[in-house]
């Protein structure tokens, strides 16, 4: 069973670190070569709230969840790419233009067209942003890849250790019942000795 979960603890910090790396590829070449700020890989994204444009329905570093969708209506919050990201709610469609405005503006935004859309929200985590920032960090990236390599390190130690262990063991096992071979067949050679001579015939005596 502790083997098992060694595999399985492996697997998942690979698997992890397989991840992190292959996100952390896709996304900087989406951003730098691409210009896409929000790569949506299987049509998800994932975007943080930066600003309280869109208070109370979002607040500073929520995490939203977008959905590419066939269509969109007035009065869903999507995320368009202008200038930068932006999650706003569509306020007028007119054919391939549409008006966004943040929930908590004044003002409504430039006009975008419908391609610009890169998805609307399907659900929103609060507060989930602060770690999605760290982990998208360069530092962030490197603190995590350091400790999957340091677990997996720790777990083939451990392992390496217990084998170890388990070698003295069998090496200490062995020594003693070599030990107790020797000890009996001392013993059966004393008893084989002893026997001999108590079994020897006696000198005959002469009665002269």
């Amino acid at each position: 069973m502790k083997n098992l979960g060694r595999i399985l603890l492996r697997g998942v910090l690979i698997a992890a670190v397989s991840l992190i790396v292959g996100l952390s590829i896709y996304s900087w070449n989406a951003r730098n070569l691409v210009g896409n700020e929000m790569p949506m890989p299987f049509g998800i994204g994932v975007a943080v709230v930066l600003s309280g444009s869109m208070e109370p329905a979002l607040q500073v570093n929520d995490v939203v969840i977008v959905r590419e969708a066939p269509e969109y209506r007035v009065g869903d919050v999507v995320v368009y790419q202008a200038h930068s990201l932006i999650i706003h709610r569509i306020i007028q469609i007119d054919g391939d233009t549409v008006i966004t405005q943040g929930d908590a503006n004044n003002i409504q935004d430039d006009p975008i067209r419908v391609d610009q859309i890169k998805g609307r929200m399907a659900s929103r985590i609060p507060f989930l942003g602060l770690v999605i920032k760290a982990v998208k960090s360069l530092p962030g990236i490197l603190l995590m890849l350091l400790a999957a390599f340091w677990l997996l390190h720790r777990s083939w130690q451990s392992e390496k250790q217990e084998k170890t262990s388990e070698l003295d063991r069998l090496k200490d096992e062995i020594t003693r019942l070599k030990a107790e071979e020797e000890v009996e067949a001392r013993v059966e050679a004393a008893e084989a000795a002893f026997s001999q001579e108590d079994g020897a015939e006696e000198p005959p005596v002469n009665k002269e």
